[in-house]
């Protein structure tokens, strides 16, 4: 893997709505409005949320958690899709535990995820270490870069 991004994901951790029910405890999403089991990913899930919502200000409405997607007819589910101002898919963001390595194999699997979407921007992140792609589909190319995009006003295909 390439150029990884500094993202201090951790400073988002008071913006988390968690409550503890009958010996569990679990944590808001906030784009579907419901209080989901706590997991290491989905706390990671719910960081880079709010740093996209409270850092990038991008708004609830273009974003969607847990995406049903067709790849290869298998039934998958990516973790976060942003949607530019057309509501085209932009950017897609495969969250994993902080304990999973990020590898090749798991940059193929958000990039198989993408193979319906065709966004322009994938994002791998465990918490700890965070990766970003341009895609160039007419190159057939794609590089890292050193941040998450920064979003425009008016997001353009």
């Amino acid at each position: 893997m390439s150029t990884t991004i500094e993202l201090n994901l951790l400073g988002f951790q008071p913006h988390l709505n968690l409550k503890k029910q009958e010996g569990k405890v679990f944590i808001y999403d906030q784009i579907r409005k419901k209080f989901l089991v706590q997991t290491p990913e989905e706390v990671v899930r719910q960081l880079f949320l709010s740093y996209l919502l409270l850092e990038k200000k991008l708004s609830q409405n273009r974003i969607r958690t847990e995406k049903m997607l067709k790849v290869n007819e298998l039934t998958k589910r990516c973790d976060i899709l942003v949607f530019d101002w057309d509501m085209q898919p932009y950017l897609l963001v495969e969250c994993k535990s902080p304990n999973v390595s990020l590898t090749e194999a798991t940059l193929r699997q958000v990039a198989s995820y993408n193979l319906p979407l065709r966004v322009k921007y994938l994002v791998l992140t465990n918490g700890m270490t965070s990766y970003c792609c341009e895609l160039d589909y007419e190159g057939g190319q794609w590089q890292f870069l050193e941040s998450i995009p920064t979003f425009p006003t008016q997001l353009s295909k």
